[in-house]
């Protein structure tokens, strides 16, 4: 038994870990669905969520056995298609859970998915074929253009959803892999300073002093950049703290709530506010050991926003405390560890880079989603892997994990 699961999983270490992880998260949703007024849509999401485990494990089965140089090949065309589906979804597409306001989902009868989780797997693939094909690191700010315009393409059709949360997630997948490319820290500092610029220019002392840093950074490191390079950083800047009040004030309100919420979730307890004062209660009143599987009282009385996707783990901590949460935090943290271990064992540059791709789109889900049910992180309703719910989410999530393993063992 244990070597024909070895030879259907290719890596049983991290394959197991996904299993547990999925199983888990089929059990939170169901207990999310145990409430003292029933929902049919929550009560019966664990049995639809297993059909998409069953169906994410037959993806599994055969696309782990797909040839590493099919996938190599498929990797410009659904590039493509995925960018032709986000541009559809804009005209037709619709929104869900805690993004009902957002055009990110594309329904089919009763099915619908996010066009966004293909093209997170393919803009993966398409950038880790570019970087692959270099001979040198990128070590300049002229080499990452080229990445940056591959990413930079679904995220800006991402954004015009608006959709933050996935947006993040191309973010996530374009640092790791440049970073796992060789690239200097240094150089994605300056690639991430217009978006500090963009939070910090809303106090002007401080945006004052941060960009004296960035002009005190930039001389220090004047030998490794171009002189257009340096201004092109400044002026991205400037840019930045210029566009920041006419971009706040293009928000939406309750994208604007969301924000401002974050900050303090006091200024409107009962609104925008409600939902992260909830989950924090919740976490909070698990304690070390939780309330016992089934038994939270918030998530029982529906003062839980979206118990069952966006704020499954205000669940877990609630039923199963410290202890739980600290559980769930340490498996994710062993299959981020073992993507990158993979990475390392392996001599091939493209299957390094698709394992780290995979690690950064999935970091930033963990990171964001727990981070925003404790209140560290603003409500942008992006999912946790493999526990909450979502059919299509957990299919392509699964589908990642096939490439993840077929790369690693077949090179």
């Amino acid at each position: 038994m244990i070597r024909l699961f070895t030879k259907w999983a290719l890596d049983p270490a991290l394959v197991l870990a996904v299993i547990l992880l999925s199983l888990f998260g089929i059990a939170m949703i169901y207990s999310a669905g145990v409430v003292y007024v029933p929902n049919p849509v929550t009560q019966h999401a664990w049995i639809r969520q297993s059909i998409w485990f069953g169906l994410a494990l037959a993806a599994f089965t055969g696309l782990a056995r797909v040839p590493l140089s099919w996938i190599e090949w498929v990797a410009v065309p659904s590039y493509v298609f995925s960018l032709l589906l986000l541009a559809v979804t804009l005209v037709i597409g619709t929104g869900a859970g805690t993004a009902a306001g957002v055009k990110s989902w594309i329904r089919l009868g009763p099915i619908g998915f996010q066009p966004s989780e293909i093209a997170k797997i393919a803009t993966i693939l398409v950038l880790a074929r570019l970087l692959a094909q270099r001979t040198n690191a990128p070590t300049s700010l002229k080499d990452i253009l080229a990445p940056s315009a591959i990413v930079a393409a679904p995220l800006g059709l991402v954004m015009l959803q608006p959709d933050l949360g996935t947006a993040m997630a191309f973010v996530g997948i374009l640092f790791a892999m440049l970073f796992w490319a060789g690239t200097p820290a240094a150089i994605l500092l300056l690639v991430a300073s217009p978006a500090a610029a963009l939070v910090l220019s809303f106090n002007t002392m401080i945006w004052s002093v941060y960009i004296l840093g960035v002009l005190a950074f930039l001389y220090l490191y004047r030998h490794r950049l171009f002189l257009f390079e340096s201004v092109a950083v400044v002026l991205a800047n400037l840019a930045a703290g210029t566009i920041a009040r006419p971009l706040w004030n293009s928000l939406k309100a309750y994208q604007q709530n969301r924000i401002l919420v974050f900050l303090n979730p006091e200024v409107d307890p009962r609104g925008a506010g409600y939902q992260i004062i909830q989950s924090k209660v919740a976490i909070g009143s698990g304690g070390l050991l939780g309330k016992g599987f089934t038994l939270g009282t918030q998530k029982r009385f529906n003062f839980l926003p979206e118990q069952h996707t966006d704020f499954i783990f205000s669940v877990v901590g609630e039923e199963l405390g410290f202890v739980g949460t600290l559980l769930v935090i340490l498996a994710f943290t062993y299959v981020l560890w073992r993507l990158v271990k993979r990475a390392q064992d392996s001599p091939d540059p493209f299957a390094g880079l698709v394992l780290l791709g995979i690690f950064g789109a999935w970091l930033v889900h963990i990171f964001v989603n727990i981070g925003m049910t404790v209140g560290l992180m603003p409500i942008t309703g992006i999912p946790l892997p493999f526990i909450s719910y979502g059919g299509t989410f957990l299919l392509m999530s699964w589908v990642a994990v096939a490439i993840a393993v077929r790369v690693a063992y077949e090179r």
